[in-house]
């Protein structure tokens, strides 16, 4: 995988991102992973699941870490799609951003049920439409 995701498995929006992405991704060089798994901690040892609770992370081939709207930028990037996020990487909008992004993430459940009508999946499991 030149790219593996971290993401809530419990958020609808995150796993309609998630689903989105790897629609694209006929070459499977992104891998997905629910921090919700059971056996999360085991197979990726390194990972802060805490952390990954408040901030998107993507851990790259080198063994390299990406945060936030960096992950979304380069996983984006890398289906060819969504080009106007390298946007919100540009050093002027960067901090405004990513402060956004954090709001976002803090509030992710509650946005969800206004633009899904679900706040929470359980089991991971969303009915996406």
């Amino acid at each position: 995988m030149e790219l593996t995701i971290f993401y809530d498995g419990t958020c609808p929006l995150c796993l309609n991102e998630m689903q989105q992405l790897k629609r694209y991704d006929s070459l499977n060089r992104i891998g997905l992973e629910d921090i919700n798994a059971d056996d999360i901690k085991l197979r990726f040892p390194d990972l802060d699941v805490v952390r990954a609770n408040t901030v998107l992370h993507g851990l790259q081939a080198d063994g390299s870490w990406l945060y936030g709207l960096d992950v979304t930028a380069k996983a984006w990037g890398m289906m060819g799609k969504h080009r106007w996020i390298k946007l919100l990487r540009m050093p002027v909008i960067k901090p405004i951003a990513d402060v956004a992004y954090l709001a976002f993430a803090r509030n992710r459940y509650r946005v969800s049920y206004l633009l899904t009508g679900q706040k929470r999946c359980s089991n991971g499991t969303c009915n996406i439409k």
